[in-house]
């Protein structure tokens, strides 16, 4: 049992490698994903993941497989994305989540197209489903950084983002001052996604930055009570996504958000904050 277990991630650097990188961008994400999601954004965190694989795409047909190119045009892509919705919804009748729905559309039509025109199609499965067993070294410090950067900038402008969840209209009043803390969290978004797409993929990269959270409100309600579930969550799901793609040998970052998958459905039953059995036995125990 030890061995099944264990054996793994102390005999194999590479799986070493594969657990830190998906703990860190579990959650890295996580933190931002909640934001999203108690916003009731999760629209956007899907767009914008979406959104970035034309600069991938532009990345990979210069350089190659370079992770740095790709990354660079990746938040490129992001930000000009984030940008363009932006815009759009202050000047037309079109909200900012219709805004985003057809920017990623169009984005991931024109990545698809672009990596497809210069690429394999082993190529482009790698770019949209990413292989966190190839990460190396430099790639475990390139996602330390953006750990640490989100952290940080959550920590500094952690009240004007609670501000934004709880009344957004508020923060839209402070005019400047607003939409400079809307356009860092965006930013944040984006480089999020980014490490998400060095080890999950492009496509499979929002699954990071939501499913954590969403698990997370079925069994807490306070937001501080989520942020502990969300790095917990993450352990657990990167360590037995990653066992479930060794000893399987199907890609990782599907092994990865399917292990979320099923702790998803789990939490739909037996949360103890929104689970479906838990609220019907609360229902029946006060009838009783």
């Amino acid at each position: 049992m030890w061995d099944f277990f264990i054996t793994p991630f102390i005999t194999f650097p590479f799986m070493q490698r594969a657990l830190l990188a998906s703990l860190m961008v579990a959650i890295s994400s996580g933190i931002v994903g909640s934001f999203l999601v108690m916003r009731r954004m999760s629209l956007v965190g899907d767009a914008l993941s979406h959104g970035i694989l034309p600069g991938i795409a532009l990345g990979f047909m210069f350089y190659g497989f370079n992770l740095v190119a790709m990354g660079i045009g990746g938040v490129i892509a992001g930000a000009l994305i984030a940008l363009l919705a932006f815009v759009v919804s202050r000047f037309t009748k079109l909200n900012e989540d219709a805004s985003f729905a057809a920017f990623y559309l169009i984005s991931l039509a024109i990545g698809v197209v672009i990596i497809s025109k210069i690429g394999s199609q082993v190529d482009l499965l790698h770019i949209l489903f990413g292989s966190v067993l190839t990460i190396d070294n430099a790639m475990l410090v390139f996602l330390w950084a953006i750990m640490c950067i989100t952290l940080l900038a959550v920590a500094i402008i952690y009240r004007p983002l609670v501000l934004f969840i709880i009344d957004p209209i508020f923060l839209q009043s402070m005019k400047i001052r607003g939409i400079s803390y809307y356009a860092i969290f965006l930013f944040i978004v984006v480089i999020n996604l980014i490490a998400g797409f060095q080890a999950l993929g492009s496509l499979m990269a929002v699954g990071l930055l939501m499913l954590p959270v969403i698990i997370g409100q079925l069994w807490v309600r306070s937001i501080e009570g989520l942020f502990i579930v969300i790095v917990i969550l993450g352990f657990l799901i990167a360590y037995f996504g990653l066992l479930s793609s060794f000893y399987l040998d199907v890609p990782s970052g599907p092994a990865i958000i399917g292990v979320a998958g099923i702790i998803y459905f789990f939490s739909l039953l037996f949360g103890r904050s929104g689970g479906i059995l838990t609220r019907v036995f609360r229902l029946k125990h006060k009838t009783a």
